[in-house]
């Protein structure tokens, strides 16, 4: 079989699985029908907005699916006449039932080195775990949470100042190329599944807002890490005279101090550098409350005097 006699199915919501099928696309493969979740209000206004994905797949003109739970997804059994289910970060979870129905199952880009972060949230755990290094894997789907054997894996470094932002756009673009390749062997019956080792996994539990708080008795490589894997959201925040502060990008100092955590060591153009339970944290960009983002240079011009003997909650 060669790729242009492959039929495909997609299933995918935000825009890393919009990059994907994009490639997809780009590269000639036949995507009979899209799955995605259903439009959602956003904005001020509260309108409804297509996800990422219908937006690629109307403009392709693609058949689009956006059934509310899983009991809706492929009433009429169409999945059976396709070869492979691509999925991607669709957001409800496939019944057993139909990862069986394609001819060649279903398969599903994580954003993770499994077994390593299976799970919700693997972007964000990798980054505040300190992890050096992730990637993708290609798996073939089982009824288990990411626990079906690897097809293929790629690796990219996890930089010193990453986000997760800026890795989820890395990733996106990986993921799009080891899926071409992956497709390209399974095509030419090259590929050969790889079972995961489950005494290696851990869990990417998802982010809760409660975890966003920073927690000033932290080490400050703890917290800088916890700034960076929740940018962009929910985004690390903190309080001060009753005023919630998002903290959106911090570096971690390392100098001696004596001072309880949450104390303010110094304040001004360069950064607000607080006492954590061990070293201390620079505050580089904050919003403060119905605000937009800022340096703290930018803040100070306005307020030059408002972290003066305060100290952080």
């Amino acid at each position: 079989m060669t790729k242009s006699h492959l039929r495909l199915g997609f299933a995918g919501t935000p825009t890393l699985a919009a990059t994907v099928l994009e490639s997809l696309l780009n590269h000639n493969y036949q995507v009979e029908i899209v799955y995605t979740q259903p439009d959602r209000q956003a904005g001020r206004g509260r309108k409804l907005q297509y996800s990422p994905v219908k937006n690629i797949a109307l403009h392709h003109k693609l058949n689009v699916m956006q059934p509310e739970t899983p009991d809706a997804i492929d009433p009429d059994n169409h999945l059976s006449e396709l070869d492979l289910l691509v999925v991607v970060a669709y957001g409800l979870l496939l019944p057993a039932t139909i990862l069986g129905r394609p001819r060649l199952g279903c398969i599903n880009i994580h954003t993770s080195l499994l077994p390593r972060w299976r799970g919700a949230a693997p972007i964000q755990r990798a980054i505040e775990a300190g992890d050096r290094e992730t990637g993708v894997s290609i798996m073939q789907m089982d009824d288990g949470l990411d626990t079906g054997p690897v097809l293929a894996q790629m690796r990219c470094p996890i930089n010193d100042d990453e986000t997760s932002g800026s890795l989820h756009e890395k990733l996106a673009v990986l993921g799009a190329k080891c899926l071409i390749e992956t497709l390209e062997k399974i095509a030419a019956g090259q590929i050969t599944p790889t079972p995961q080792d489950s005494t290696h996994a851990t869990y990417a539990n998802k982010i809760s807002k409660a975890e966003a708080r920073l927690d000033w008795t932290k080490p400050a490589i703890l917290l800088e890490r916890q700034v960076r894997a929740f940018n962009p959201a929910p985004v690390a925040y903190t309080e001060i005279n009753n005023l919630q502060f998002r903290i959106w990008e911090a570096l971690c100092i390392n100098k001696p101090f004596n001072a309880n955590p949450g104390a303010i060591l110094a304040c001004n153009k360069s950064g607000v550098d607080i006492a954590t339970g061990d070293g201390i944290i620079r505050l580089l960009k904050i919003q403060p409350a119905g605000k937009r983002i800022m340096t703290i240079q930018e803040f100070l011009n306005g307020r030059p005097d408002f972290f003066s003997n305060l100290v952080f909650t």
